[in-house]
């Protein structure tokens, strides 16, 4: 017989849904702008289609599983441990598909006229690789052992059980808070987010920089290159500012979890939490739309293209909006 579900669990079920529905078609309309410009084929945008994948399955795959853990079926523990970990691979590579965009912004700054050179393609595509098997095995490290199951185990003998231990599925059951905590947070979350405010404080340094320089016309006006560059810089430091403003409400409440076991945490602030966490991946596409002229030019003409049916001029491979002054 399933589980119950009370009103407090179908509002949450509701609103879960409802970010899935933004969150899919808008990150799948991402890596739609992205393969229909050419003007979005450089290293940046295939590291935003690389997020953009990650939050196309956070919505497809870990919102549903999410939703899953919440009913709390009754379930084997390593099965359990398997709904939890999706959720785990996908944080850590949006924060290293972050991370990438990142040092790319930093090296389109620092070495502009090497850039293209440094930064090819194939090393592009060898990042994003490297990126998802880092996340894999970031993510996948409770499924190795460090997880609950000696504790979990403890209990299910002392009742005259036998066999695998079959649970009532959730995360805090299967998951190690030592692991979120000490691995998960303070290794691959907090110093990755920290290095990236320090490379994005350096960028605008160096942008500032050039920009207050007096130079020639015929130096490739630099003023428009640099002017571009800021204005897509600030977009990206403001998916990293949401990112952060996100993930981290849940982070501290699992350090105090770990830190302190008596310490109250309201039922409200933990939904609360992982609403945050899983609006994220609906949030970036909109920022997009909003900040970056490529992308907002890409879907109207999508949108006029294949719903609309009404063909949308050309689009320009280099918008006069992205002017430095606009």
């Amino acid at each position: 017989m399933p589980p119950s579900i009370s009103a407090f669990q179908a509002a949450y079920i509701g609103i879960e849904v409802l970010i899935a529905l933004v969150s899919v078609p808008g990150n799948v309309l991402v890596i739609w702008a992205v393969k229909v410009n050419q003007a979005l084929r450089d290293a940046t945008f295939c590291f935003i289609v690389s997020l953009a994948v990650a939050d196309v399955a956070v919505g497809a795959l870990v919102i549903p599983l999410a939703i899953l853990i919440n009913i709390g079926p009754q379930t084997y523990f390593h099965t359990c441990l398997m709904v939890a970990c999706p959720v785990l691979i996908l944080t850590q590579s949006s924060i290293l598909a972050l991370l990438a965009i990142a040092v790319d912004r930093y090296l389109r700054v620092k070495i502009p006229l090497r850039y293209k050179t440094v930064v090819t393609p194939r090393r592009a595509v060898v990042a994003i690789v490297g990126c998802w098997i880092l996340s894999f095995v970031v993510g996948l490290t409770p499924m190795f052992g460090w997880n609950n199951l000696s504790a979990v185990e403890r209990a299910w003998l002392a009742n005259g059980s036998v066999g695998e231990p079959v649970i009532k599925c959730q995360f805090e059951k299967v998951i190690s808070m030592e692991y979120m905590v000490y691995f998960n947070f303070f290794v691959w979350v907090l110093p990755p987010l920290l290095l990236m405010v320090l490379i994005y404080l350096e960028v605008f340094y160096l942008i500032r920089k050039q920009l207050n320089k007096k130079v020639s016309a015929s130096s490739g006006d630099p003023q428009k290159y640099y002017g571009k560059e800021l204005k897509i810089a600030k977009s990206l430091a403001l998916i990293l500012f949401l990112f952060a403003l996100s993930w981290l409400p849940l982070h501290i409440l699992n350090c105090i979890t770990l830190f302190c076991p008596s310490c109250h945490k309201p039922r409200l602030l933990m939904y609360i939490a992982i609403f945050l966490t899983h609006g994220n991946s609906a949030m970036n596409p909109i920022v997009y739309a909003f900040r970056i002229q490529k992308f907002r030019v890409t879907f109207l003409k999508i949108w006029n293209d294949h719903f609309r049916c009404q063909p949308a001029p050309p689009i320009d491979e280099d918008p006069p909006e992205e002017r430095p002054d606009d």
